[in-house]
């Protein structure tokens, strides 16, 4: 039997069916709502390709043996939960393989879902992950700027945590990548497969009479940037293993909805109240860099025939470091003619260039006022007024 704990009114009443007395399937999405009970069994009871962003941060299996203690003989909270103790490899990679089936009946085709795990488990998962069918979009590396050190010496720090990110399949490619979001958060400089981000600690850290609320509450920055990489405003994204909340409050901060799945109901008071205390922002603050290639297309003839460009202008290469600069002269079609070629803005610039291929929208420009100005600049303007 499952309960759910609703953390916001939303415009949807979620009625679990039921049939000769007992729960069915879910008739609708519970939106923004923790509900208790076993993962599988609750992923079983969503609708079928419902979800569009799984984030999970399974059990790790980390075999502690004893308790751990500092040199100065203080004790160290560390992962000894009941929850991360299996009875062997072969019991973990069963409920592996049982919670990923059943994420992958719930999530869409153009979906896609996310691991967190340490050394003790990521490489065990991933199998059980190609096992399945899930394909391996990157494997990102979460460098820790604090992590806990090595007490007893005998090994090196353990600094880093692995994140799976899989589509469905290998032939599922229509998923989400905010590319052109995640180069702004980074300065504009292509994101790369290694984050460094610190541990969650300090006023983040939910404590419960001051003892840490969960023992593996992970930063919300993290969450941030796997959200902002892959879903947009109003994407569902669920999280099987919920914890202390993490996920539902950056969803909610981002303007996305959340499911979370979560058996401890220590652990559902703990994120039930921190989520309830979030604000969402507003519309305007939550848009980001829009994907290229999700910007309507915008044909180079449409600034002809729009008299952007008449036919007869000339457009200019930059100069290169020799000082050679190439022109080519408009025609009333849209295509370019050169002393050597004639073709598409991108065909002629290639071709001027000896490359295999060129993007004329940023290699011609006009000249203006002394001046050349890429002619990107007018076909951003028509792409404005589509929006």
């Amino acid at each position: 039997m499952s309960k759910k704990t609703n953390i916001k009114n939303t415009s949807r009443t979620i009625r679990p069916s039921k049939t000769g007395g007992a729960e069915d399937a879910y008739t609708e999405l519970p939106l923004d709502q923790i509900l208790q009970g076993n993962c599988i069994e609750l992923m079983n009871r969503l609708p079928e390709k419902s979800v569009d962003v799984i984030f999970a941060d399974p059990p790790y299996n980390m075999q502690l043996k004893g308790e751990l203690h500092r040199p100065d003989n203080s004790h160290v909270d560390a992962v000894n939960d009941d929850w991360d103790k299996f009875d062997n490899f072969s019991s973990y990679d069963d409920f592996s393989k049982a919670w990923l089936t059943a994420a992958r009946r719930v999530l869409k085709d153009n979906g896609t879902i996310w691991v967190i795990g340490s050394y003790h488990n990521i490489y065990r998962v991933g199998a059980t992950l190609q096992d399945l069918g899930y394909w391996v979009l990157n494997d990102i590396v979460w460098r820790k700027t604090n992590p806990m050190p090595n007490f007893r010496g005998t090994r090196f720090t353990n600094a880093h945590e692995t994140l799976l990110w899989c589509n469905k399949g290998e032939n599922y490619n229509k998923y989400t990548f905010n590319y052109d979001a995640m180069k702004a958060l980074n300065e504009d400089v292509q994101m790369r497969s290694d984050w460094t981000l610190p541990i969650c600690s300090g006023k983040e850290r939910l404590k419960v009479n001051g003892h840490k609320g969960h023992s593996t509450q992970k930063p919300e920055a993290l969450l941030y940037r796997v959200l902002l990489a892959s879903t947009n405003k109003g994407d569902v994204v669920l999280d099987p293993f919920f914890g202390s909340g993490t996920t539902g409050a950056v969803a909610k901060k981002m303007g996305r909805h959340f499911i979370g799945l979560e058996k401890e109901e220590k652990y559902i008071r703990l994120a039930t109240d921190r989520i309830t205390a979030i604000d969402e922002l507003e519309a305007e603050a939550l848009e980001i860099t829009p994907a290229k290639r999700a910007q309507p297309r915008v044909p180079f003839g449409t600034l002809v025939e729009r008299g952007m460009i008449a036919p007869g202008t000339l457009l200019y290469s930059p100069k290169s470091s020799n000082g050679k600069q190439h022109i080519a002269k408009v025609r009333a079609d849209g295509t370019l003619i050169s002393d050597s070629s004639k073709g598409s803005i991108h065909q002629v610039g290639a071709a001027l260039q000896g490359a295999p291929s060129c993007n004329g929208w940023t290699y011609w420009h006009l000249q203006v006022k002394e001046q050349l100005v890429p002619i990107d600049m007018l076909r951003q303007q028509i792409r404005q007024e589509l929006h």
